[in-house]
């Protein structure tokens, strides 16, 4: 299986099929990553509808968030999770996205298979969309399963960054941020977009500085550009050459000093961090 990029430096590079394809390939070749991030289908597209800049749309993101019923979406949840266990380091961990539609399923094969839940770690949406019904409570948080491979194993948590994050004090599992901005839209908009402001966060609390980092649904690969300002290697995989190719728009674009500047001055946990590698010295 070939990469269908990698840059320069190679530590950066993406790969385009079926996730459980290539985590099994890279288990052959028995490599380990230090930490992943899992942005699963939500299994949400049912024909609802939602506010998006003002407009009512439909959340009918495309075939691959259909749900197939509660045995099947079971069943996945559990082959991916089984296949990323397999090329964790002992001691790496795992942040897995949802909402209820798919967060309890994913929560019952991590325990299942073995993994240790840490936290659940509730994003809270600053600006959520209403709720068009008027019918229930409006939807405006997303869930983060952070789970370690092995129960018993020591794992890497930044506890004095994330103090330092939190005004001196323990960091909560409630973190309010807002949904992505226009600046991190350049290129257009993943369905399913996570902003970069999380991404950082989550890579600065489980990841030191060089660490390799997964996301086997890289989608327009936020994981990536997180992790290239923060000095950590990455792969990505996602079943669509389309939004891999929007990845690949958003590396180069992160490469450039003016957006790393941008970076720094719009994500609020890099402008704690100190001075490094990343970080650019003129502007583009």
């Amino acid at each position: 299986m070939q990469p269908f990029f990698k840059s320069p430096d190679a530590r950066w590079a993406l790969g385009c099929g079926d996730c459980v394809e290539w985590m099994e390939e890279i288990a052959r070749k028995g490599f380990q990553f230090d930490c992943a991030f899992a942005d699963p289908p939500y299994f949400l597209s049912n024909g609802g509808i939602s506010v998006q800049s003002g407009r009512q749309v439909c959340v009918d993101k495309g075939d691959w968030d259909k749900s197939r019923g509660g045995e099947a979406d079971a069943a996945f949840a559990r082959r991916w999770l089984e296949a990323l266990r397999r090329i964790l380091k002992p001691s790496g961990t795992v942040w897995i996205s949802g909402t209820h539609h798919n967060t309890f399923q994913t929560a019952n094969a991590l325990a299942g298979l073995g993994y240790k839940i840490l936290n659940v770690v509730v994003w809270q949406k600053t600006n959520p969309p209403p709720n068009l019904s008027c019918r229930y409570f409006t939807h405006s948080a997303e869930f983060v399963i952070w789970a370690r491979r092995e129960a018993k194993t020591p794992h890497f948590f930044n506890y004095s960054l994330m103090r330092k994050l939190a005004g001196g004090k323990q960091m909560r599992d409630v973190w309010p941020l807002a949904a992505i901005g226009r600046w991190e839209k350049t290129f257009g908009k993943h369905p399913t977009q996570k902003p970069l402001s999380l991404l950082v966060r989550i890579l600065l609390a489980s990841t030191k500085e060089g660490d390799w980092v997964l996301d086997p649904f890289a989608g327009s690969c936020t994981t990536g550009i997180a992790a290239r300002l923060l000095g950590r290697k990455f792969f990505g995989i996602d079943q669509s050459a389309a939004f891999l190719e929007l990845g690949m728009k958003r590396f180069h674009e992160a490469e450039r000093p003016a957006f790393r500047h941008k970076a720094r001055r719009l994500v609020k946990d890099l402008q704690l961090l100190p001075s490094g590698a990343w970080e650019p010295t003129a502007d583009a």
